[in-house]
């Protein structure tokens, strides 16, 4: 047995905890040992010891260790009062580093760490590459932290509760080979949507700020409820933009065959006919699949199961005739919903459905976790916000509006000298903003043609010698956008056809998407890609490449060569996108309510000690705004 245990690194033996070792007796029968009971969490053993001393490197002397069915899962390290319980964070990496792989390795096998110092406590899953801002407080339902160590013990390490933490609420993030532990708030909601399933037949939804980890809320959320015998399949919808490779590839992990990454609505149809217990599917595909007639013979016999659909970002695609489609085609399906940022009736906007909130589609909020409890427990940063009548020119004049501040015009918004003094400002001060660029920044626009501006003024300036910023955009074009040079004028009329040299003669004026295609151009001499923008599936492949290569900084031995420092955008990846060393937002567009928040939120993610606040620049008055 201990040779079966000695294996691997600390997320092979997460794993291994979790698995059934075979043993054949001497008789020939098999045997299946269980090292963990993930299901009846109460039906383990447990023992407390303390002072543990192992030798490796150095030798160390541990102490406190809670031991469930003989292995060592939870390492508690504990600091007279007054002390910072970084020391104690501190010491067990030592230990990590030390010894903890001696004698068999079977420590390895710690779960979850504990550090206190009497009146502060904290918790976090075994994951040897993290920084201290990713220890947590235990909390209740109300988001009221537990920092004492007696109360925290009386909660969290009481015995079947630490067993279903261990058991139920630890994830084997496959991707990157690392334990994560939901915190107290992920916890409560996933509880209350299962509560909900197994004792309603009610809808529900979840109040959690942006940056806060909805997605492996839900993620952990549909996991369980699969295993439910009274649920017949889980259904995790998306937004097409935010099923990137890495969300597609965790689901398929844990559940192989639940993501159909293609546009084929037939293939989700066949998923919901068949066997899959999970599916990973888009909005955009299950409208489809709900809308035409033609797949109705195959869905026919899902309209009477009991289906659970989860919404990640569902303040998204809910408002309109999508949301009505589904609902009425599974009309014994639950429906929850993940949102940062609910409609209410304040900031809802009317359609030709009227004016509805979350809470008219979704029904209850089953638990909240706002910007303000995560920004106080250090789960998310806080905004510094910097407003555009406070910026300078090189000249040290201002590069205020306030003379035309009750003006909100097109022409003035997007006048060359604007926009050419906004790029210079960035320019002097994007290194100081994003540590030198160790961070890289969002500048987000009003339109296509601010957004057109603006890319060929920083490209100019490129060329000119006056910067050497990776700049990159992507944008959404219209299909048969107003042409410019049809304006009624007579134009030359010698020019023929034949006489149009490629890449040099062209319109006065170019339609949207041929511009795309020309910052696609820059793109790929930049990074060596070759990406085009012909249809809207080379379209998607560019999306995705930006999206991995805005993210891949988050990684270890990331090539900085491949980093970019801005991403242009107007509306895209301003919602639902994820990067932890995303620090900076340039603003200058309006934004709004629940727009102006997910914008913002686009720089709160923690990472370490030099990320210490998302920077928020904003070149038009937003105060108003809010």
């Amino acid at each position: 047995m201990l040779n079966h245990l000695d294996k691997g690194n600390v997320f092979h033996r997460a794993r291994i905890l979790r698995d059934r070792m075979q043993i054949t007796r001497n008789d020939g029968s098999v045997l299946y040992l269980q090292f963990l009971d993930t299901e009846h969490w109460c039906r383990n053993l447990y023992q407390v010891t303390h002072q543990i001393t192992q030798e490796g490197s150095y030798k160390n002397r541990y102490d406190v260790t809670l031991l469930i069915n003989g292995l060592p899962l939870v390492q508690i390290e504990l600091k007279r009062r007054g002390m910072e319980l970084k020391e104690a964070f501190n010491q067990i990496n030592r230990y990590q580093r030390h010894s903890f792989q001696s004698e068999g390795g079977l420590f390895q096998y710690v779960q979850i760490f504990v550090v206190s110092n009497g009146v502060n406590t904290k918790y976090y899953a075994n994951n040897r590459d993290q920084d201290f801002k990713q220890t947590f407080y235990w909390a209740d339902f109300g988001n009221n932290p537990i920092t004492r160590l007696d109360e925290f013990a009386d909660c969290f390490l009481e015995r079947c509760h630490l067993s279903k933490m261990i058991g139920r609420y630890i994830v084997l993030h496959e991707s990157n080979r690392v334990l994560m532990v939901l915190r107290p708030y992920q916890f409560f909601a996933v509880e209350a949507i299962i509560e909900r399933v197994e004792e309603t037949r009610k809808n529900g939804y979840i109040w959690h700020t942006t940056g806060s980890g909805k997605t492996l809320t839900g993620f952990k959320a549909a996991q369980v409820l699969m295993k439910l015998p009274q649920v017949h399949k889980v259904v995790f919808v998306v937004d097409r933009a935010d099923l990137d490779y890495q969300t597609g590839k965790e689901f398929n992990w844990f559940s192989p065959g639940s993501v159909d990454e293609t546009n084929n609505t037939r293939s989700l149809v066949e998923q919901l006919a068949g066997d899959n217990k999970l599916i990973v599917t888009t909005i955009q595909k299950l409208n489809n699949a709900t809308r035409h007639g033609r797949f109705l013979p195959q869905l026919a016999a899902m309209k009477d199961e009991r289906l659970v659909f989860i919404f990640d970002e569902c303040h998204r695609s809910q408002f309109g005739a999508t949301h009505r489609n589904i609902t009425g085609f599974f009309p014994n399906a639950q429906f929850f919903g993940f949102t940062g940022t609910p409609i209410f009736a304040d900031n809802a906007t009317a359609n030709e459905h009227g004016k509805r909130t979350t809470r008219d589609l979704f029904c209850d909020c089953l638990h909240r976790y706002v910007i303000t409890n995560a920004i106080a427990d250090e789960n998310v940063l806080k905004f510094s916000v910097e407003y555009w009548d406070k910026l300078k020119k090189k000249d040290g004049s201002r590069i205020t509006d306030e003379e035309v501040v009750g003006i909100d015009t097109k022409a003035f918004f997007e006048s060359p000298e604007r926009i050419e003094g906004i790029v210079d400002w960035i320019i002097e001060h994007h290194d100081r903003k994003t540590h030198d660029r160790a961070f890289s920044a969002m500048l987000c626009v009003s339109g296509r043609d601010a957004l057109i501006a603006y890319f060929d003024t920083f490209r100019r300036k490129r060329e000119a010698g006056e910067h050497d910023l990776k700049v990159i955009t992507i944008f959404t074009y219209g299909a048969n956008e107003n042409d410019a040079d049809a304006d009624g004028l007579m134009g030359n009329p010698d020019f023929e056809i034949g006489d149009l040299e490629p890449g040099k003669d062209a319109p006065a004026s170019r339609h949207s998407r041929e511009k795309l295609a020309e910052f696609v151009a820059d793109y790929n001499t930049l990074y060596n890609t070759a990406h085009s923008v012909r249809d809207g599936q080379g379209f998607y492949t560019y999306y995705k490449d930006i999206a991995k290569r805005m993210k891949e900084c988050d990684r270890k031995g990331n090539d900085p060569a491949q980093h970019a420092d801005i991403l242009l955008v107007v509306n895209m990846f301003l919602t639902g996108f994820d990067a932890k060393t995303l620090n900076t937002l340039y603003v200058d567009k309006n934004l709004r309510y629940h727009g102006l928040i997910q914008a913002f939120s686009r720089t709160n993610r923690t990472l370490g000690e030099r990320k210490s606040q998302g920077n928020i620049v904003c070149f038009r008055n937003l105060k108003d705004e809010d």
